[in-house]
């Protein structure tokens, strides 16, 4: 028995406008990486209105592709055309674009988004296969990014206000105490807090050995070299005992964070936390329909949940687990005290205790 569907042909249409504004998204995302990778947005801030020969002259690259490219700039809305053959980035666009100093900085998430996107196709075998896909498997950009990415709202926000905002945490900080960063990729975090408390020693742990290289380097480039121990590591390899135990962004990546959890409340000292900060989230899917949600979801299919999937247990917690999800694997891992201590756009921050 078959039936007829009636088609609403304004909603029909208003779907393929929106599946055509969403190829020039993911277009935009290919043009803002080259856009930084070529300097075109460093070489654009704060200039003026200038033409595509003037940009590819300041930027040693070829006239006809920069044309063509400040004209998808343009229509995507990333830079404006101002008449005469002239475009300008606006100074609001470029502090989002190049000033990474800025928690306003995004230029990391595109170099960081086309890098997931490029394991499309393994991801369409993992799908049918169920496999997992480890984070080191992905292309290189990917670690870059994410650090780029993350480490603006980190710069803004962590000594600022996420530290000082956790009962007693601050104080024993610059009393001293000893750190531990686990997953802590490049390094941003841990040298941000090895920088602000002097007093406390600091080890940062990642599985991936390139990535802890990277963070060595970085450690020592701030001067914080001598406070700062990198060692690539999972997290259940964890040894000594802590003050503080760090998890930015990486709890919901790992194959069984009840166990990484229960591992962690082992090497705290009597009076340490966890500083837990994981991707913004409602409890709920219709909590999360919004376009951060839709970021983080794409993101978790790509990145986060295959991830999981590829370590033992596999709980696969997503990057949209949630408070209520958190605080359930916490208290699995035998803490008793779960407190949201801060939250962002883009982060909510707990302090977690025994």
């Amino acid at each position: 028995m078959s039936t007829t569907t009636t088609v609403n042909e304004q909603k029909l249409m208003e779907f393929v406008f929106k599946s055509v504004g969403d190829f020039g998204a993911m277009l935009a995302g290919s043009m803002a990486v080259i856009g930084d990778k070529l300097g075109l947005y460093r070489a654009m801030a704060g200039a003026g209105p200038m033409t595509p020969a003037e940009l590819a002259g300041r930027t040693e690259t070829a006239e006809r592709y920069v044309r063509e490219w400040l004209c998808a700039q343009a229509a995507a809305g990333y830079v404006d055309y101002v008449g005469d053959d002239r475009f300008e980035l606006p100074a609001e666009h470029a502090i989002a674009l190049t000033d990474e100093t800025s928690p306003a900085c995004v230029i990391g998430g595109f170099e960081l988004m086309l890098a997931a996107a490029r394991s499309t196709d393994r991801l369409v075998t993992a799908f049918r296969t169920g496999v997992g896909v480890g984070w080191h498997e992905h292309h290189a950009d990917l670690f870059e990014g994410c650090e780029r990415f993350f480490r603006p709202g980190y710069n803004g926000n962590l000594v600022a206000s996420w530290i000082p905002a956790m009962d007693g945490v601050a104080e024993r900080l610059g009393n001293g105490i000893r750190v531990a960063d686990v997953g802590c990729g490049f390094g941003a975090s841990t040298i941000l807090m090895a920088a602000a408390y002097p007093a406390s020693t600091f080890v940062g742990t990642d599985y991936h050995e390139a990535s802890i290289a990277s963070a060595q380097e970085r450690a020592a480039a701030a001067g914080v070299g001598n406070r700062t121990r990198f060692e690539a590591g999972r997290a259940k390899e964890l040894s000594g005992d802590y003050g503080l135990i760090c998890l930015f962004d990486c709890l919901h990546d790992m194959g069984d964070p009840v166990g990484v959890l229960r591992h962690l409340r082992d090497h705290l000292d009597a009076d340490g936390s966890v500083l837990l900060v994981e991707p913004y989230a409602g409890d709920t899917v219709s909590d999360n329909l919004n376009p951060v949600g839709a970021v983080y979801y794409g993101a978790s299919t790509l990145l986060c949940t295959p991830n999981s999937l590829s370590q033992e247990v596999g709980t696969a917690l997503g990057a949209q687990a949630g408070e209520a999800r958190l605080r359930e694997v916490a208290a699995q891992a035998g803490f008793t005290r779960f407190q949201r201590v801060a939250e962002t756009p883009f982060n909510l921050v707990f302090q977690v205790r025994q």
